[in-house]
């Protein structure tokens, strides 16, 4: 019982942990803040990630990318077809943004942009979950009949213009960048097959 219990509150640190960087970033955000919001001690917060607030950091980004790539994974379960997917993925990824009243953004950029340069650990999380997240789109492109390089090429354009255009939704909020990049994202596909 003790171990479930523990395993709870580990994985609510983490969770809290990966909103509240997605909303204000790294550096804002405090372990003190993580702890009540988490309804944990903050001897909690140590006792699990003795590392402190970096290896917190890195489990965070680590789930961020997890959720995203079950949101990718789900997607494209459901479309038959990678354009069709695409543009599926940025119609969510919209209405997603404008429900949190455009806060909840990637779950990995604020973090990875603020880190960059700075904390080597938390910026190769964030690098190794681009690359989980191009290598799905890959596969996606590659089972409908694309060539491996094609699709590799593809799957890295895929995940930059969604990074920018969830980033100039969230900025103007509008979900017009992420409808307008689903659009061009689906032509570029289809010019391939």
């Amino acid at each position: 019982m003790i171990a479930r219990d523990q395993a709870v509150d580990w994985e609510r640190i983490v969770r809290t942990t990966s909103r509240l960087m997605q909303r204000q970033g790294y550096q804002a955000t405090g372990l003190k803040q993580i702890s009540q919001e988490a309804q944990v001690t903050l001897g909690s917060v140590y006792h699990f990630f003795p590392g402190g607030k970096r290896e917190l950091a890195v489990e965070a980004v680590r789930h961020g990318d997890r959720e995203f790539a079950e949101f990718l994974r789900a997607a494209f379960d459901r479309e038959d077809d990678p354009a069709a997917a695409i543009v599926a993925c940025t119609r969510e990824l919209a209405k997603g943004l404008r429900e949190s009243g455009w806060l909840d953004g990637c779950p990995v950029t604020t973090t990875a942009l603020e880190s960059a340069g700075r904390e080597p650990e938390i910026q190769q999380a964030a690098e190794d979950a681009y690359e989980n997240w191009r290598t799905l789109v890959r596969d996606k492109l590659s089972r409908s009949g694309l060539a491996d390089d094609v699709a590799h090429d593809l799957a890295h354009s895929v995940i930059n213009m969604l990074e920018g255009a969830e980033l100039s939704a969230q900025v103007s909020q509008s979900e017009a960048p992420l409808e307008i990049a689903g659009r061009h994202l689906a032509r570029l596909v289809d010019s391939y097959r």
